[in-house]
C-alpha cells in the first residue's frame, strides 16, 4: 500500500520530468536527446531543463524514502515491534510563521535575477538560505520543550547574535540597491520628490509611534513586508527601464585653458609667418637687381 507521502512526491516528480522534457523539446532540443538527458541528442536550454530534472530527481529520491520508511507511519511502527498499537504524544499548537511567505519571496527574487541582473540574483540565494536557517531554528525551538516561553529563550540565545547583524546587512543592502535604481533612473525633479516623500512617510510613522505604541507595534511586520514588496518591485523596474541619461557641462576652467592654448599657438606661429613675409621680400628685391 502506498503512503500519502509517497503518492505526493511521486506525483511532483512525475509532473517535473515531463516538464523538463516539454521544457527541452520546446526550447531547442531535438531527437532523443531531452529524454536520454543528452544522450543522443541535445536538451536545449541547459540551465531550465537542468533545474527542472535536478528537482524531479529530489523528488523521486523523497517518495522513495517514505515508502521505505512508512512515512512513520503508527500502524507500520506497530507492525514492525509487534504490538498492538504505539501511543501518539499529543501535539502541541505552534506559532504562526512568516517564513514561508519570505521563501516564497526569496525564490521569486531568485528567479527575475537569472533574467535581469547577477546582485537580484545573489540577493534571492541569501533570502532562500536565511529562510532555511530561520526556519529550521522555529521549528526546533517548538518543540524543544513544554514552555513556550523557555522555547523562545532558547531559540533567541543560540539566533539572535547571528541574525541581528545578518538581518540588518540583507536590509541596509535591499534598501540602498533598490533605492540607487530608482533614484538613478527617474528624472532629478523626481528623485527630490522620491526621497521627500520617503522622509514624510517616516516621519508620520514616528509620530504615530510616540503617540500611539502599542498601535504601532501591531503594524510593523506588515509594512514592513510592504516596504521591502515595493523597493523590490521599483528596484526590478527600474533596473529593466536603465538608468536616465546624465549631461555634464563643460567646466569654465577647460575653456579658458582651450583658450589659452589656442592664443599660444597662434603666437607661435607669428614669427615663421614673419620669416616667410621676409624671404619674400627678399627675393623681390634681388629680383629688381638683376633686372
Amino acid at each position: 500500500m502506498f503512503t500519502a507521502g509517497f503518492k505526493f512526491f511521486f506525483k511532483l516528480f512525475v509532473v517535473l520530468i515531463t516538464a523538463a522534457i516539454v521544457y527541452g523539446y520546446t526550447s531547442g532540443g531535438n531527437h532523443v536527446g531531452p529524454l536520454s538527458v543528452g544522450w543522443k541528442g541535445g536538451v536545449g536550454d541547459h540551465t531550465g531543463y537542468g533545474i527542472l530534472l535536478a528537482l524531479a530527481t529530489v523528488s523521486l529520491v523523497i517518495s522513495l524514502a517514505l515508502i521505505a520508511f512508512r512515512d512513520a507511519d503508527a500502524e507500520a511502527q506497530a507492525e514492525l515491534l509487534n504490538v498492538d498499537r504505539i501511543p501518539i504524544p499529543p501535539q502541541r499548537a505552534v506559532k504562526a510563521s512568516w517564513w514561508p511567505t519570505v521563501s516564497a519571496f526569496g525564490i521569486g527574487t531568485t528567479v527575475i535575477g537569472l533574467v535581469l541582473h547577477p546582485a537580484i540574483f545573489v540577493l534571492g540565494l541569501a533570502t532562500v538560505g536565511l529562510v532555511v536557517v530561520e526556519w529550521t531554528m522555529d521549528a526546533w525551538a517548538d518543540r524543544v520543550t513544554g514552555d513556550t516561553k523557555a522555547n523562545r529563550m532558547l531559540r533567541n540565545r543560540i539566533m539572535a547574535p547571528i541574525e541581528i547583524p545578518v538581518l540588518g546587512a540583507l536590509a541596509v543592502g535591499i534598501v540602498v540597491l533598490a533605492a540607487s535604481r530608482i533614484l538613478l533612473t527617474v528624472s532629478a525633479l523626481g528623485a527630490v520628490l522620491a526621497t521627500s516623500v520617503i522622509a514624510v512617510i517616516i516621519l508620520a510613522y514616528a509620530s504615530v509611534y510616540v503617540a500611539w505604541p502599542e498601535l504601532a507595534r501591531k503594524f510593523i511586520p506588515e509594512l514592513a513586508i510592504l516596504a521591502c514588496f515595493v523597493l523590490l518591485v521599483g528596484g526590478v523596474l527600474a533596473a529593466i527601464k536603465g538608468e536616465r541619461e546624465f549631461h555634464h557641462p563643460e567646466s569654465s576652467s577647460d575653456s579658458t585653458l582651450y583658450e589659452t592654448d589656442t592664443d599660444d599657438a597662434s603666437e607661435t606661429h607669428n614669427p615663421i609667418d614673419g620669416n616667410i613675409d621676409e624671404n619674400h621680400s627678399g627675393i623681390s628685391d634681388t629680383s629688381s637687381v638683376e633686372s
